[in-house]
């Protein structure tokens, strides 16, 4: 079915590349800084991921930076040129740039008052954005309207849940996550904590726990005890380069989980890996509404 409005993204989803082709899906790429040089993130089309881990445990500090709305400019325009656009946005708790989207949203209404053009906010952002985009997107398939698309990710938007813990607490740190005295501390004493989206939409420690192994437990724990309807769902399984873990933490789902649809293993990409660093593990998945 041809639609009069295009369905659109941005790489914050961590949407893996094929899955976007495959749907014919327009995705705005992320910035991301490395060693000077600016990159723009392509959800995995380069297979840059695990380089860009090992140079993170080498020393390299990675950061990310604002898309200008010049930028949206340039991806917007082309489409509304020829139909109305719907944009699901990571979380504008998480980042100023969706000022930047607004910002570009209003100077092309203007250019093309016959539009209509339509941003959601996600409160989410990596797997369980992609959870809801791709929730979303079968809605779009359907033939449903923007508007209608646009209530489903508002009704359903605080279910896309996410557990994750990292290996190291300084990348955490250097992202302002947490104090440099409870990195130190946390580094010591081995406490790892668990990580969710809250209700505002932003990263939140949920609990703490001591040592690594505990640490995964939790994470597969806490899926059991959230994910609803498993069976109608992939759970998405987001690791930053630590392939041997996630595999494991796979099997521990499949043991709990045994009606779960499927698992999609995949690389955690450069724009959330640069705050959240190597040996991150990360369940995403539709479940129970988000309580904090």
């Amino acid at each position: 079915m041809e639609m009069n409005y295009v369905f659109m993204t941005d790489s914050d989803s961590d949407l893996l590349y094929s899955i976007a082709d495959e749907k014919n899906i327009p995705v705005v790429k992320m910035p991301y800084i490395l060693d000077g040089k600016e990159y723009l993130d392509d959800n995995g089309r380069a297979g840059i991921e695990k380089d860009f881990f090992d140079r993170m445990r080498a020393g390299a500090t990675p950061s990310t930076s604002l898309l200008p709305t010049e930028v949206y400019l340039e991806y917007f325009e082309p489409i509304l040129k020829e139909k109305d656009l719907l944009f699901v946005a990571f979380s504008s708790q998480m980042s100023a740039t969706i000022n930047n989207v607004m910002e570009a949203k209003e100077q092309l209404l203007e250019k093309y008052p016959e539009r209509k053009f339509i941003v959601v906010d996600t409160l989410s952002i990596s797997g369980p954005m992609s959870v809801l985009v791709l929730g979303a997107y079968e809605q779009y398939e359907q033939g449903k309207s923007m508007e209608e698309v646009e209530q489903w990710i508002r009704d359903n938007r605080l279910r896309a849940q996410a557990y994750f813990t990292v290996e190291d607490l300084k990348y955490l740190r250097r992202g302002g996550r947490i104090s440099s005295a409870s990195a130190v501390m946390g580094t010591v004493l081995d406490i790892k904590p668990i990580i969710s989206m809250s209700r505002a939409g932003k990263l939140e420690s949920a609990e703490k726990v001591q040592g690594r192994k505990k640490a995964l437990r939790t994470v597969v724990e806490r899926t059991v005890e959230n994910i609803e309807e498993p069976e109608n769902q992939t759970l998405i399984l987001l690791h930053a380069d630590a392939p041997a873990e996630a595999e494991r933490v796979a099997e521990m789902l499949r043991q709990r989980i045994p009606t779960l649809r499927d698992i999609r293993i995949q690389m955690v990409g450069p724009v959330i890996g640069a705050h959240c660093g190597p040996g991150t593990i990360a369940t995403c998945f539709m479940g129970k509404e988000r309580q904090k």
